[in-house]
């Protein structure tokens, strides 16, 4: 029976092997003009990457496929690709996989399916419409032909909505940043006339940071953080679970180590100056909520280990809570490993996920930074 003429239901729906890598190259040229995944890539994602492909097997050749990537301690779902033979457009399989790729996510616990897609596609709008998904932004100068893509997803989680951030997103521009970029976040939240770039982003950098880290370029420190918002206005609690220099674990030389404590002392004493409150003690997923629901914006320390298998201190933004779920803006946008902002805006972390990957290095440090406004003195 030739392709064409196989009815749907004959077609079979499993994951793709690396057996099926031809067909999906051959699915690429017949569906995509440019932007094509090479064989390499599918052999990578079907093996060895945080990624579902599902294709349906017509016995000789496939008739389509779905690919969605998913991250580690991440509730996301981002439909990388969709593809139907041409020869079987019409029948439904788009739908059929989109169906099962969201099945899929599911079952991985994923809240969100999120998508790029270009503006004059109609035809996968209009079927992501019907399927639910919204627009939520434009990504500008995404495709090889820099046409912008238009974003979209779909809320899967078993709540009855997800939601709504208020908090904007912005990028770290270096791969030392995290800090600032979250502080500029939580800022501009508060003070919607901030304007945010990266000359700021640098300024609160050299304000804040701790001279010496285990590598690269030096980190923020909570307490260096807390100043840097503290003198642009805002009000300030800074919680932590001791009251020592956080980003020692890995400095092998005892020289930087002491550069670090300094530091660490110097800000602390700046913030006896200052009304900043600190306060030794832990927050809990609880207590965060409680303090968003407030109108206050946390940023939190966590261990980058749970989301990018690399140990690194890494701040974060909360940006909202549902029965499940600690939604967070992440700064960092892993170009490398082809991630946009879709896989960084608003993301939702189970909850005791969250729990878990709030603390960093051997010494299980926890750091939360609550910005407010600050409260006029009488």
């Amino acid at each position: 029976m030739a392709l064409a003429d196989a009815e749907p239901s004959s077609l079979v729906l499993r994951p793709a092997a690396p057996a099926d890598i031809p067909e999906l190259i051959r699915l690429e040229y017949a569906c995509f003009d440019s932007d094509r995944l090479t064989a390499r890539r599918f052999h990578h994602l079907i093996t060895r990457g945080h990624a579902a492909c599902l294709v349906l097997d017509g016995g000789t050749h496939l008739a389509g496929y779905i690919l969605l990537l998913f991250r580690s301690g991440i509730s996301l779902a981002r439909l990388y690709s969709v593809a139907v033979d041409p020869r079987h457009q019409g029948r439904g399989l788009s739908r059929r996989l989109m169906t099962a790729g969201e099945e899929e996510a599911r079952r991985r616990e994923c809240a969100y399916i999120r998508l790029e897609v270009r503006p004059d596609n109609t035809p996968a709008i209009a079927l992501y419409k019907k399927l639910g998904y919204r627009e939520f932004g434009l990504f500008p100068d995404y495709y090889e032909d820099h046409t912008a893509a238009l974003r979209m997803e779909k809320w899967i989680s078993p709540a009855v909505h997800p939601p709504v951030t208020h908090v904007p997103y912005y990028a770290q521009n270096s791969e030392f940043t995290c800090g600032p970029a979250a502080l500029m976040m939580a800022m501009k939240c508060i003070d919607p006339g901030l304007n945010l770039d990266r000359r700021l982003e640098l300024r609160i950098w050299r304000e804040a940071n701790t001279v010496y880290m285990t590598s690269g370029h030096s980190g923020c420190s909570p307490p260096g953080l807390a100043l840097a918002a503290w003198r642009r206005g805002f009000g300030v609690e800074l919680f932590l679970n001791d009251d020592g220099p956080f980003f020692l674990d890995g400095v092998r030389s005892e020289d930087k180590k002491e550069v670090i404590r300094l530091v660490h002392e110097d800000f602390l004493a700046e913030i006896a100056e200052t009304d900043i409150a600190i306060y030794f003690a832990c927050l809990t997923v609880a207590d965060l909520e409680k303090t968003f629901q407030s109108g206050s914006v946390p940023l939190v320390l966590i261990s980058s280990y749970r989301i990018y298998r690399e140990k690194f201190p890494h701040w974060v933004v909360i940006t909202g809570f549902d029965s499940r779920f600690v939604f967070v803006h992440d700064p960092y946008v892993d170009v490398m490993e082809e991630k946009t902002v879709t896989d960084s805006y608003n993301l939702p972390i189970l909850r005791h996920e969250f729990e878990r990957m709030a603390r960093y290095g051997k010494s299980q440090h926890q750091a939360t930074l609550i910005l407010q406004h600050r409260k006029e003195t009488p």
